[in-house]
Order: structure tokens, then C-alpha cells, then sequence
């Protein structure tokens, strides 16, 4: 009989530590990395040691945060979606009431809208604490959908889900209004370093930075993104920490800069849908609460702050996976030797040779 409770493994491993400073955290840690992909390990390890090596380490500063969830409502025109969107943005302290009265966490802090013919696409913002905030938000949007349906004249039921949200999607407007957590991640490395450690130069990176990630990125019809790899960091922290891994789709949208500073290098990711908790859906498993605790973020904090800090060190790891990532891509052939290397290393171990 088939197991339909039976559990998938990933490979996991802890890399660091990594130095991190910045609006929420100031530490020196470890992070955990679920990946098939081996070779991950390691050069999130030479960004890690990068990061010690900086005067400031990783400075990562929370730029902003919220969950959304959009609705649908159909109007009998445009005019009168109209006169309802003005209506709802006008009654936003109401609506805020409708929302404290469903959830202890969820507090309505924003209300967008888009009008095509006669649809009125609401899109609520909401802060949820430690959640990542999916399913508070949903539930807020519910009881928002059902107050206005039964107060705003001239408009009924769409959906509860309108796609304005946007939710697992790659499109513009989280980059634009910001879904999740805003983090910006900024290194200063030595030129020392830069040559010791990463085996190149800033210029470069700088060089390899503009034609792959923005130029590259920009033929390739890339939506608000410009970076390496940002997804492979994502996807082995949010395995390893119980994040909807579905969420690497928008969180993996973001832009790398680097700058030549006389040899040094200034490096920074930005990523502006970075969507995490510390609690919900996905925390009950043993080795995600022993992560989770290990990382420092199962403190006994003000709400908010726990998933605050785990944002923090995502980003900051998703920094030190790109930064060995293009700098390996400067030397011809020392990507595909480090794969090699690497991966024929772990198929021997596997096997016992």
C-alpha cells in the first residue's frame, strides 16, 4: 500500500557563517541549505567567508513589508467601479475594524485598485506579524470581500482571488508595490579579497554584472529581475526553514549592482518579494523547528520581528550564493570544474569508493 504520509528528504547541510549587519539583525551564523545541487554548498561557504573578510559584513536593512491578497467585484460600468473603488479607499478605517475583527495579527495598511471595463480589481495590503501571511490574508480579504459587497451599491461578486495580488507569479507589480518582505543586502569587499578569495577582480564582476544580469536579462525579457541565480539560495533556504517553496517564483525576482570602487567591490541584491514566516504552515516538522530555533528566530520577540530577522538572513545568503556565482563566471572554465569536482566528488562518497 502506498505511503501518503511518507516524508521526501533533501539533502541538507549548514554553511557559514555568514556576517550580517544591518536594521534587524546584528550577528555572525550559520544558515541551512536543502538542495540537490552540491556544489550550492560551497559557494554560498566562499560568499560566507567573503562577508567575514568585509568591515560592515553583509548589511541587510528591511526596506519594507506586506502580504496582499486581491479581490474581484463586478460593476454594472466603469463609472460606477469607479465611484466604488473611491468609495472603499475613502471607508479604509473601517475596513481596517472589519479586519481586526477576524484575526489577532492581520491589520489592513493599504488599498490599491485597477479598473478594466466594468471589473474593479481591489488589491489589500496587509501586515501578519510572523506569518508569511497567506492565509491571514485570505481570510481578511474574504471578510473585507463579504462587508463591501453588502455596503458599496452597484457591484457583486467577482472573485476572492483576482491575480492583482500577485501570488506564485512573475510579473511587475510586486516589484513595483512590494509583496512580502523588501530587502536590500549591501557588501563592501576589499580588493584584497576580491583577488585572494573570489580569484578575480571588481571590475570584472562590474563588467560581467551589467552585460548577463541587466543586459542578458533585458534580451531575454527578464520582469523586474537582473540577477544570476537567485532562486537556487532561495529554494535551499525556504526547504530547509518550511517556507512555501512556491513563493521562489516572485521571491526569485530582484537586481544585482556592483560597483568598481578603486578595487574594491561594492555588491548588493536587492530582493523585493521576499516572502517568509516563522510560523504557520510548514513549521510543525521537527527539523524545521530545530532550524528555525537555531537561527534565532523561535525567540520570544515582538510579532513581526522573528520573521523579520529570517528575511534578513535569507537575503543575505541569497548575497553570498550570487556574488561566488558570478565571480566564478569571470574565469573561463572554473564553474563547469567546480560542478565536476564536486558532484563526482559526492557520487564517490555515495557509493563508498
Amino acid at each position: 500500500m502506498t505511503d501518503t504520509h511518507a516524508i521526501a528528504s533533501v539533502p541538507m547541510r549548514w554553511v557559514g557563517p555568514l556576517r550580517i549587519t544591518g536594521n534587524v539583525a546584528d550577528t555572525e551564523i550559520h544558515v541551512p541549505l536543502a538542495t540537490y545541487e552540491s556544489p550550492l554548498w560551497p559557494s554560498v561557504g566562499r560568499g560566507a567567508k567573503v562577508s567575514r573578510l568585509a568591515e560592515k559584513g553583509i548589511v541587510a536593512t528591511l526596506v519594507d513589508e506586506r502580504m496582499t491578497r486581491s479581490v474581484l467585484v463586478e460593476a454594472t460600468d466603469a463609472a460606477t467601479a469607479l465611484a466604488a473603488a473611491r468609495t472603499v479607499e475613502a471607508r479604509i478605517d473601517e475596513l481596517r475594524e472589519v479586519v481586526r475583527g477576524c484575526s489577532r495579527f492581520a491589520q489592513l495598511i493599504g488599498i490599491r485598485h485597477e479598473i478594466t471595463a466594468n471589473l474593479l480589481f481591489l488589491r489589500f495590503e496587509f501586515s501578519t506579524g510572523d506569518a508569511s501571511g497567506h492565509n491571514m490574508a485570505t481570510l481578511a480579504s474574504d471578510a473585507l470581500l463579504a462587508h463591501l459587497l453588502q455596503t458599496v451599491e452597484g457591484i457583486s461578486y467577482g472573485s476572492i482571488s483576482a491575480n492583482y495580488c500577485t501570488d506564485k507569479k512573475a510579473t511587475a507589480i510586486n516589484g513595483i508595490l512590494g509583496r512580502g518582505k523588501n530587502v536590500v543586502t549591501e557588501l563592501l569587499v576589499p580588493r584584497e579579497v576580491v583577488a585572494s578569495v573570489l580569484h578575480t577582480t571588481a571590475a570584472k564582476i562590474v563588467e560581467l554584472n551589467i552585460r548577463k544580469n541587466l543586459l542578458g536579462t533585458l534580451l531575454a525579457g527578464g520582469i523586474r529581475s537582473a540577477n544570476a541565480h537567485y532562486a537556487n539560495m532561495l529554494l535551499a533556504f525556504y526547504l530547509a526553514t518550511g517556507q512555501d517553496a512556491a513563493n521562489i517564483v516572485e521571491g526569485s525576482q530582484g537586481v544585482v549592482m556592483a560597483e568598481d570602487r578603486d578595487g574594491d567591490l561594492y555588491f548588493s541584491c536587492t530582493l523585493p518579494n521576499l516572502i517568509v514566516g516563522s510560523v504557520g504552515n510548514g513549521k510543525g516538522l521537527a527539523f524545521v523547528e530545530t532550524n528555525l530555533t537555531r537561527l534565532g528566530c523561535r525567540e520570544d520577540r515582538a510579532p513581526g520581528e522573528n520573521a523579520r530577522r529570517l528575511a534578513v538572513l535569507a537575503a543575505a545568503t541569497v548575497l553570498c550564493g550570487e556574488l561566488s556565482l558570478l565571480a566564478a563566471q569571470t574565469n573561463p572554465g572554473e564553474l563547469m570544474r567546480a560542478h565536476v569536482q564536486l558532484e563526482r566528488d559526492n557520487t564517490t562518497a555515495k557509493a563508498g569508493v
